[in-house]
């Protein structure tokens, strides 16, 4: 039987849009408590608008991923008004049209990896001393199938999403006896804001074939869902078409 997210409380990190928007509106529908967080207040505010036309209240917060000193007033925030964090989702990304190394700067270097990489670390820093005391919680990130197989997104992107994957693997091997779980997912092609950060985005037909940010989060669900006694530490989800 899937253990019930009511009751639980979801802190997701990239809230404001594409796969993090989706995650949260799924856990506040499946009656989680959930603290949506990113750095575009308008984009929350309207993600906060239109879940309370169906009756559902979720907390938000804007905050900076690659900053560590947010990250910690995010989490202390979260625990104030929530008195907890069970879950939480590091659903922010990006990536730069400037992406092969005949193009890539040292200062793109930086934000790609500062998003993708750092910020997943700070989120997880801030998070990690209360779920340790509490012997429970389970951290969620969301990478890419760059992180696995070698692509044409660029070293920076598949550096920070590898990096993900060895981050989430490292703490679910130093925290399992805190009842601390991990799991990082890996999505093929999204139909997401994330494109237009490519440098041609994909045609028509290749998107009508792509995930949607809904199937991404059905997938988080499913991971969230599972008894304390069970964990998925890598997962893939493919277009069936591509």
């Amino acid at each position: 039987m899937p253990v019930t997210l009511k009751n639980q409380i979801v802190l997701v990190v990239g809230a404001s849009s594409g796969i993090g928007r989706s995650i949260a509106v799924q856990f506040a529908r499946e009656g989680a408590t959930v603290m949506a967080s990113a750095r575009r207040q308008d984009r929350l505010q309207a993600l906060q608008n239109e879940l309370a036309e169906e009756n559902i209240e979720i907390g938000i917060s804007t905050a900076d991923a690659t900053n560590a000193a947010a990250m910690e007033e995010l989490a202390s925030r979260t625990v104030e008004q929530f008195e907890k964090i069970d879950i939480l989702v590091y659903a922010t990304g990006t990536n730069t049209p400037d992406r092969a190394m005949t193009r890539l700067s040292t200062k793109t270097w930086d934000e790609v990896i500062g998003v993708n990489l750092n910020g997943a670390y700070y989120a997880t820093r801030a998070v990690l001393p209360a779920m340790r005391e509490r012997k429970s919680g389970h951290l969620i990130y969301i990478a890419s199938i760059s992180g696995l197989v070698p692509d044409i997104s660029g070293a920076a992107y598949q550096a920070s999403k590898r990096g993900m994957l060895g981050l989430a693997h490292a703490i679910r091997v130093e925290e399992k006896e805190n009842g601390i779980r991990t799991c990082v997912v890996c999505p093929g092609l999204v139909d997401t804001e994330i494109l237009e950060k490519r440098p041609v985005k994909p045609p028509p037909e290749m998107l009508a074939k792509a995930l949607q940010a809904d199937d991404v989060a059905e997938a988080v669900l499913f991971v969230a869902k599972l008894p304390p006694r069970a964990a998925v530490p890598e997962m893939q989800i493919m277009p069936t078409m591509l």
